[in-house]
């Protein structure tokens, strides 16, 4: 019988997590071989698309040959044929009678893709979660409580399919609103709090307005996905930890790809979760790879789901990906998590401006609140941001404070990203509320200059 895993380690699988570089690359040799074949003789897609392209699985050798002889695929690619002949078109790589579970992306900029899982997938996505649970200290004797509701978003049904991998007793708030889910969290005393991280500091507020401390709960750790968190904004985290009285952890998923990227345990970053997939820095641009510590398009080829695979699958997310951490993981590191989106980046008199570089110093402005938005439009032939942000209600009734705080966030955003953004408060919550993805570019230019958002 195999030895009982040890609680005091940080590693959920130290083997796999510590494994040498020269081994990873060649099991991820070995694997990448055998997804090809299976996508050759089981996806009309991928039959159709290699054979464009000139290519067999057997001509892959290397993962430098993945790089440059495989050809990249797209989000789009999938969502039209599913168009075509829903619910899956070409894509889908096995028999209909294998699938288990639909689930679909958030969709919340567009069409949502369908997801088929065989029972497999959501096995190997459900475990995917448990790298960063055990990482940041939840243990099985946790009880997880999920504030969101139960649809076919496939994000947080793997957080469920990975707590039931640790072993945790679940509560499920859905169908709650948000004075539900505090009162909840009261009555069945998890330790866990499972949600987006925009809507763990609403539900903080919520319960403030009520009379309650969140601090004070049980809740020990929160743990979050579905837009930029706790590794990506330190502002951010010290909010959400102080509300609640908590650690406060997160991941990086791609609701299609899976639950790909644990945050770190030293909390500046994400690791790539190298036994479910492969993945390496695209330049957007020329298509070639950019080397370790460069800015470059995550792309990835995963081992998650057989039953719609993803090839060399553009993320459009812009990473910075280094080869080493101090945690001790040798599982490629992303610093900072992502970094913007090759659909988010705007030219704001000469300068590129990425979302989550402003997020990042929002964060770190007193008297900012988590709620704002990112306005764009364009005025003389050139991209213009707008920031609308509510202050914090401790000072939302003092306009001089309020005053203060928009010209010290206009200063450090002109400081860090050498350009001039207007920063405009609105009233404390007058602007949108989420449990799933905060929307928080808001794009009113000319449909002619706008890019079509993935996700």
């Amino acid at each position: 019988m195999p030895a009982p895993r040890r609680w005091d380690t940080p590693f959920w699988n130290r083997a796999t997590e510590t494994m040498a570089r020269a081994e990873l690359d060649r099991l991820h040799m070995a694997r990448v071989q055998a997804l090809l074949h299976h996508a050759w003789e089981s996806s009309a897609f991928y039959r159709k698309k290699f054979e464009a392209a000139g290519v067999h699985p057997r001509d892959v050798r290397s993962l430098d040959d993945l790089k440059t002889k495989v050809p990249i695929t797209d989000k789009s690619e999938f969502i039209g044929l599913q168009q075509e002949r829903p619910p899956y078109g070409d894509t889908l790589a096995l028999p209909m009678a294998l699938i288990s579970h639909h689930a679909e992306t958030s969709g919340t900029t567009g069409v949502p893709l369908s997801i088929p899982y065989s029972m497999a997938d959501t096995v190997r996505y459900g475990e995917s979660w448990c790298y960063g649970f055990w990482g940041l200290g939840i243990r099985p004797s946790d009880t997880f409580y999920f504030a969101f509701g139960w649809g076919n978003f496939a994000g947080f049904w793997s957080a469920y399919w990975g707590a039931r991998r640790l072993g945790c007793r679940v509560v499920s708030g859905g169908g709650l609103d948000t004075k539900g889910h505090v009162q909840a969290i009261l009555r069945t005393k998890p330790t866990v709090l499972i949600s987006t991280p925009t809507f763990a500091l609403r539900i903080a507020a919520v319960a403030a307005e009520m009379g309650v401390d969140l601090s004070q709960s049980s809740v020990k750790f929160t743990y979050h996905a579905g837009e930029p968190g706790p590794t990506a904004l330190p502002g951010m985290r010290e909010q959400i930890e102080r509300a609640w009285g908590a650690r406060a952890g997160e991941l990086l998923g791609i609701a299609e790809v899976d639950a790909m990227a644990p945050g770190c345990p030293n909390g500046d970053g994400v690791h790539m979760n190298e036994m479910n997939l492969h993945s390496w820095s695209m330049d957007p641009q020329t298509g070639r790879e950019v080397g370790a510590g460069e800015i470059g398009e995550n792309v990835v080829t995963g081992y998650a789901n057989t039953a719609q695979p993803l090839i060399n699958y553009r993320t459009h997310d812009l990473v910075r990906r280094v080869a080493s951490c101090s945690c001790g993981r040798t599982w490629a590191k992303l610093d900072g998590a992502v970094l913007g989106r090759t659909d988010f980046m705007v030219t704001v008199r000469g300068t590129n401006v990425y979302q989550s570089a402003v997020e990042n110093i929002l964060a770190e402005v007193p008297g900012v609140s988590m709620h704002y938005e990112l306005v764009l439009t364009r005025a003389d032939d050139n991209d213009v941001m707008t920031i609308r942000f509510e202050p914090e209600p401790a000072i939302g009734a003092d306009a001089a404070a309020v005053q203060r705080a928009a010209g010290e966030a206009q200063a450090r955003i002109h400081q860090a990203l050498h350009v001039r953004l207007e920063c405009q408060p609105v009233p404390c919550n007058s602007l949108p509320r989420f449990e799933l993805k905060t929307k928080r570019m808001i794009d009113q230019r000319p449909k002619e200059f706008r890019r079509a958002l993935d996700r």
